[in-house]
Parts: C-alpha cells; sequence; structure tokens
C-alpha cells in the first residue's frame, strides 16, 4: 500500500494562503527550498487540487529557464516535470505536464491508488487533501510553520468529523524562524 502525505508552508495560525490567496509570506530560505525538493524526490505520484494545480503550472514547467533561477530551482523544475500527476478538477478540461486529469470521485480514485503498488505520494490542494482526511486515507503531515500570522484564508486543517490523534515523528529548524513538523497517523 503506498503512502500518501500532505505537506505545505502554513502560517502560524493555521493557513496555507492568506484572504486573498496570498502566499506572499511564505517564501522559502534556500535550505528549506532544499527541503522542499527533497521530499518532491521522494515522491514517484503528486495529486493536486485544482488551484494548486494551476500554481505550480503556470511557473515550473519552464522554473528552470529563469535568469535568476537557483541550482535547486532548476533540479525543483525538471523534478515536477518528471514526476507524474493526478489533477483532481471538475472545472478544468485539459492538463499537461506528465499529469492526467479525474473529474470523478476524488476519495474514491486516491483510495484506488494507494492500494496500487508503487512508491510514496503527496497531495496538495486544502479542499482535495480535506477530503482525502476526512476519509482516513492521509498516512503523514508534514508542515512548515513560517513566523507569521495572516487572520484568515485557506486553512491547512478542514473541519473534520472526528478526532485525529498523529503522533509527532519529527522537528527541524530552518532559517527565519520556519519549523517543520512531521507527523504521522496511526493505524
Amino acid at each position: 500500500m503506498r503512502k500518501l502525505t500532505y505537506a505545505m508552508n502554513v502560517t502560524l495560525d493555521g493557513y496555507i494562503a492568506a484572504a486573498g490567496d496570498d502566499i506572499g509570506w511564505s517564501g522559502p530560505s534556500d535550505e528549506l527550498f532544499q527541503w522542499w525538493l527533497d521530499q518532491e524526490r521522494a515522491n514517484s505520484l503528486s495529486l493536486y487540487g485544482r488551484k494548486l494545480w494551476e500554481a505550480m503550472s503556470s511557473y515550473w514547467p519552464t522554473g528552470d529557464q529563469q535568469p535568476n533561477a537557483t541550482e535547486a530551482e532548476i533540479e525543483f523544475a525538471r523534478n515536477w516535470r518528471d514526476t507524474p500527476k493526478v489533477v483532481f478538477s471538475s472545472t478544468i478540461d485539459k492538463v499537461d505536464w506528465n499529469s492526467r486529469l479525474v473529474t470523478g470521485d476524488a476519495v474514491a480514485e486516491i483510495t484506488r491508488l494507494k492500494a496500487e503498488d508503487g512508491g510514496s505520494m503527496s497531495i496538495g490542494g486544502a479542499t482535495l487533501a480535506g477530503a482525502a482526511m476526512r476519509a482516513g486515507l492521509i498516512d503523514e503531515y508534514m508542515l512548515a510553520t513560517h513566523p507569521v500570522l495572516v487572520g484568515g484564508g485557506t486553512p491547512f486543517f478542514p473541519d473534520l468529523d472526528s478526532r485525529v490523534n498523529p503522533d509527532l515523528v519529527e522537528t527541524r529548524s530552518f532559517p527565519g524562524g520556519v519549523v517543520m513538523t512531521r507527523f504521522e497517523t496511526r493505524r
């Protein structure tokens, strides 16, 4: 059975984006960016909700061609293009960049993908991850918590139907006061 990880930058008050989908607060240090690259390299499949897909696909297909791209950004762009992706949306009709589109039942498809043989999967996008959380499909949570309060926006955790008690596995500090915490769910 494949492992499913939900990992995002998050504010101290629990948001992955401030009002208006503002993520300007989340600019990572070089060390944190390298850590994100390492996490992405460990995945064999990335699952995206529409909004995150649109954000990622608007930049990373050519991110390695930007004039000031760092070596880590170049590698991230290459890895992003090479990693297979599944995009879940009922409002778009086409995806590219090594991706396929699922317009039907996201929970059923994620359940099917988890049951397959293969490497780890990541999931991104608050709505999609929320559905997977409520269905008990998330195995691991990784939060890179930035020391900023935004007061509202898109929460990392949705309203849940029941309590989840994950186990703390790791913490790590990064420049700028960012703290990564990794939790695993109990099975």
